[in-house]
């Protein structure tokens, strides 16, 4: 008679997943606060930390898929868009393709995939053939994902990081192109019409 509650939390943690997208709490032009020690991490019982918030202007560097290396420190200047997502969760995938138009059309825009699960490079590789992008893709370890975001509490969750290095805006659930469009401001080719 275990099954039937771990079929329940199974099918909760799937639904949590998959809520409509609504803002994080994400700090947005307010002063800069004297720094101060980060907030120590909660504790989920499995030996994982659970991050509650994100680092105003958060560091990320991570092996690709590729065999390359993605820094958020070197695309200063551009806007970067930092999308946890996993290859089971069924919104990911349906914004997956236009993250890549994204990514692809604009060159003031850079977008980076976080898949958060256990899954080897070899499976990752050969989903991607069937399911491929523009961008550079990491595997993060779950039980110790980056340390200056928030850990996701479903997925996707996407970050929008100003050219400046700055968390403009935090998604849960899934984002379009078109709702980064909206809060990225026009490149320097478009302005000039």
């Amino acid at each position: 008679m275990r099954v039937v509650p771990l079929l329940l939390l199974v099918t909760t943690l799937v639904l949590a997943a998959c809520k409509p997208s609504t803002p994080i709490e994400a700090p947005v032009d307010q002063p800069a606060a004297p720094a101060a020690e980060p907030a120590p991490a909660a504790d989920a019982g499995n030996g994982m930390a659970i991050r509650e918030t994100t680092a105003e202007m958060p560091t990320l560097a991570v092996d690709t898929i590729d065999g390359g290396r993605f820094d958020l420190a070197t695309h200063r200047g551009k806007w970067v868009v930092v999308n946890f997502w996993a290859t089971w969760c069924a919104p990911c995938l349906k914004e997956m393709p236009e993250l890549s138009a994204l990514d692809a059309m604009r060159e003031d825009v850079q977008v980076v995939g976080l898949a958060y699960e256990d899954i080897t490079p070899a499976d990752m590789q050969a989903f991607l053939k069937e399911h491929p992008v523009v961008y550079p893709i990491a595997i993060i370890d779950v039980m110790a994902p980056p340390a200056d975001f928030a850990t996701p509490r479903g997925l996707p969750t996407t970050y929008l990081i100003s050219p400046e290095g700055k968390v403009a805006k935090a998604f849960a659930g899934p984002v379009t192109a078109r709702d980064l469009e909206g809060m990225i401001t026009p490149s320097p080719a478009r302005q000039g019409g």
